[in-house]
């Protein structure tokens, strides 16, 4: 936990080294494919340090040949580019019922999935199950173990004891465990550990709708509603790892038509419980429609179920609410709109937002829409989880 001082650290050889791999390998993703020339002079660093680097790369396998390009005088200058199947990453969503597991490539494409429910989602039960799972995946694929680059496991927060510990989206038992370390000893690999909406705010720059952008904010549905905020492409933590538990913002409740004639009564409920796959459940279980599946809801949605047309009309105001509050806290490049609810209904409630015209949001020089929906579907934060590992190699960190 943060103490409220800044700390720096000095950099050594092998920090400074780390860093400009990831210039490096940040330049050829982006570009897709460069000679030695153009990435020293985008990188600043010398024609000598760039070919030292892909001498590195290519022995490593990362990065391939990718032909030759002419500069009129002189031999053709080779071009390198991102090897697809030059490496590989694991990502793991843990929910209280059930692991989503996936394999991406070096390139954030999706080899392989898969999910499975969980009788315990105590310590010692999701790690047997992780390894389970990974076994299969490789299996599955073919793909050789040594090519692993590590894996990213995503879990609800908040990570610490605070006073969001009991809620609903929170997995009990996990509270005073060092999970990475956890799940670096299970799956003998480095590890790293995720609340569900920061990984899939990654997943999206990965291999999703804001690849092109630097600053934007990932409203995830989950177990609950998360945020993830990205700032010139790194996460926004907070103190403690815990920032955007935006499920607990509380936002006007709807309450009966009649009541008010804004349709808003003066009472606030807490996002999650207005605008969360949780709460749309039981929103139908009490209205007599037993559904769980994202097969049951998009039926209801083709269908413009009355109940579900209700549900996505509180919700789409509930979020109407978070949005602005995040577009003013944040300002945001846009908001995305993603995870765990199926596409149809994800659509409804992009077009159900009502932007407030008093947001700094709100401007002439916009390039992108306002918000957004993601791309990645119901495997977002799984996803997400590997692309933490893949994002790692192309996004340097600040060196003091």
């Amino acid at each position: 936990m943060s103490n409220g001082s800044p700390t720096f650290t000095g950099s050594n050889a092998e920090q400074t080294r780390r860093h400009n791999r990831c210039v490096v390998l940040g330049q050829i993703r982006r570009a897709g494919s460069m000679g030695r020339a153009a990435m020293a002079r985008a990188s600043g660093l010398s024609v000598q340090a760039v070919s030292n680097i892909i001498a590195s790369l290519e022995d490593e396998g990362m990065l391939i040949e990718a032909g030759q390009r002419s500069r009129g005088r002189g031999l053709p200058a080779p071009q390198y580019a991102l090897n697809p199947n030059g490496g590989y990453a694991l990502g793991f969503e843990v929910r209280p019922e059930s692991i989503s597991a996936t394999l991406l490539n070096l390139m954030g494409e999706l080899h392989h999935s898969e999910r499975k429910t969980l009788r315990d989602n105590d310590p010692e039960s999701v790690c047997h199950q992780l390894r389970q799972q990974m076994s299969r995946m490789l299996d599955s694929s073919g793909i050789d173990e040594r090519l692993l680059l590590g894996a990213g496991v995503v879990m609800p927060g908040p990570f610490t004891l605070t006073g969001l510990a009991n809620t609903a989206s929170v997995l009990p038992h996990w509270q005073d465990i060092d999970a990475e370390k956890l799940f670096s000893n299970a799956l003998s690999m480095p590890v790293l550990v995720e609340n569900d909406a920061n990984a899939a705010a990654v997943g999206e720059h990965v291999s999703g709708c804001t690849a092109s952008l630097s600053n934007y904010a990932f409203i995830y549905f989950g177990s609950g509603v998360g945020l993830g905020v990205v700032h010139q492409g790194r996460l926004f933590r907070g103190g403690s790892g815990n920032a955007g538990e935006l499920g607990h913002i509380l936002v006007p409740a709807p309450c009966a038509v009649g009541q008010s004639l804004a349709g808003v009564s003066n009472r606030m409920a807490p996002l999650e419980s207005i605008a969360s796959r949780s709460s749309l459940l039981q929103h139908l279980k009490d209205a007599g429609l037993g559904c769980s599946t994202d097969q049951q809801l998009e039926s209801l949605a083709a269908a413009r179920n009355p109940e579900l047309q209700r549900w996505l009309d509180k919700a789409s105001a509930a979020l109407s609410h978070a949005v602005h509050v995040v577009e003013n806290l944040f300002d945001p490049d846009t908001v995305v709109l993603g995870g765990a609810l199926p596409d149809p209904l994800l659509a409804e409630l992009v077009k159900g937002i009502s932007l407030a015209e008093h947001s700094t949001a709100q401007r002439k020089d916009r390039l992108m829409p306002r918000v957004l929906r993601g791309h990645s579907g119901d495997l977002s934060a799984a996803r997400g989880g590997a692309a933490l590992v893949i994002n790692g190699l192309f996004t340097p960190q600040t060196l003091s």
